[in-house]
């Protein structure tokens, strides 16, 4: 399989669910609550996804694509659609259902100077093969002194569907951001998943690039620089998704939509919630959150994955070393219950953050309502 991959390239499970959820805003205010100005078109985000993965083959023949289903069957959520056509199955290689196997064999590829881009077909898959994600890809650079770069990207949906249970719905930010020498990437918007995949592809270190499955079928205004082929987004930045004055919020993925919903009920009570989109989780636009937290005072980390180790926890350890004295009220955490996944519908709601839970957090931050304690 690589023997062929690389003689091309030196001359020139289970089925994808198909639920799509969309976020229950309503469509006078979507444009505005997600902080974009006007844009020349609209793309979803399976489609940003697919045209920066095929820019990039283009522009560089090292680059091609490996895990299950990616080929024949255009990608198990279709973002691979059209591309064994365009480069052939030595560029799109299909695989057997062994993440260990063609995960080894990616890091192995990256080793001799390719640019192995791995899908799993659910980042929960990705626990097969994290040997090889960790501790080949992640130390290899170190371990060598420098003179090995490991250019590898290991992408595919991440954190919960709808109604897949415990062993598909996990949230995997902070398992691989707790790791030195991954480089991990959660996008939101169309804008994020095709600038910062063009930017992890042509990283010269292994990216977790972390998708979210609910979120592929959603559009999102583009720029004709967004379109342009030599775009792409710097690693380590988060964006501002929406200026605030009262409350930091801080997201990322899926959960980037919910708090911008919430900052905009928040918004017709008065309260005034800077959205913080933080694309990179590692590195951690530590800069970037600290300056709002001195502008607003206050801080509500939001996150799908369990709050043991989270995320959050470490954001708000980063602003209580760094602008401890800036707080104006106790830093609220919002992350996914402590418990697996439920597979009954009810309790699966229970058990993520909803938008109300954010508008709740962040009026306890403004003191607008009794703190949990005083509820309890």
């Amino acid at each position: 399989m690589l023997g062929a991959a690389r003689r091309q390239l030196g001359s020139g499970h289970m089925l994808a669910q198909v639920l799509r959820r969309l976020r229950p805003a309503a469509a006078a205010s979507t444009e505005a609550a997600r902080g974009y100005s006007s844009a020349a078109k609209e793309i979803t985000v399976r489609d940003a996804l697919n045209s920066a993965l095929d820019e990039e083959m283009s522009a560089d023949p090292s680059v091609f694509l490996m895990g299950e289903e990616v080929g024949e069957y255009q990608g198990a959520y279709k973002i691979t659609k059209g591309l064994l056509d365009k480069y052939g199955p030595d560029r799109v290689l299909d695989t057997p259902i062994t993440e260990a196997g063609f995960t080894g064999i990616g890091v192995g590829a990256a080793y001799q100077g390719l640019r192995p881009v791995i899908e799993f077909m659910t980042f929960n898959f990705s626990m097969q093969a994290i040997d090889h994600i960790i501790n080949s890809a992640a130390k290899s650079n170190y371990m060598s002194a420098g003179q090995i770069n490991v250019p590898i990207v290991f992408r595919g949906p991440n954190g919960a569907a709808a109604g897949v249970g415990a062993q598909h719905s996990q949230c995997y930010a902070a398992w691989f951001a707790h790791v030195p020498g991954l480089k991990v990437l959660a996008p939101y918007s169309s804008e994020d998943a095709r600038g910062l995949l063009k930017a992890a592809i042509r990283d010269p270190d292994p990216v977790v690039f972390l998708e979210n499955e609910l979120l592929y079928g959603e559009s999102f205004p583009v720029s004709d620089e967004v379109l342009d082929s030599s775009f792409a987004l710097p690693i380590g930045k988060a964006k501002i998704e929406r200026e605030g004055k009262d409350v930091t919020i801080t997201a990322f993925s899926k959960m980037v939509g919910y708090a911008l919903q919430a900052a905009e009920i928040l918004s017709k009570e008065g309260i005034s919630a800077e959205v913080i989109n933080l694309r990179s989780i590692r590195p951690l636009d530590r800069a970037a959150i600290n300056a709002s937290v001195r502008k607003t005072n206050r801080l509500v980390t939001l996150e799908e994955g369990f709050p043991q180790h989270g995320v959050g926890a470490e954001i708000c350890m980063s602003v209580v070393e760094e602008s401890f004295e800036y707080l104006d009220a106790p830093i609220e955490r919002i992350a996914g219950a402590d418990v697996p996944m439920p597979y009954a519908a009810n309790l699966e709601r229970l058990a993520v953050p909803q938008i109300e839970d954010i508008v709740r957090a962040a009026r306890r931050a403004c003191y607008r309502a009794l703190p949990m304690a005083a509820t309890a």
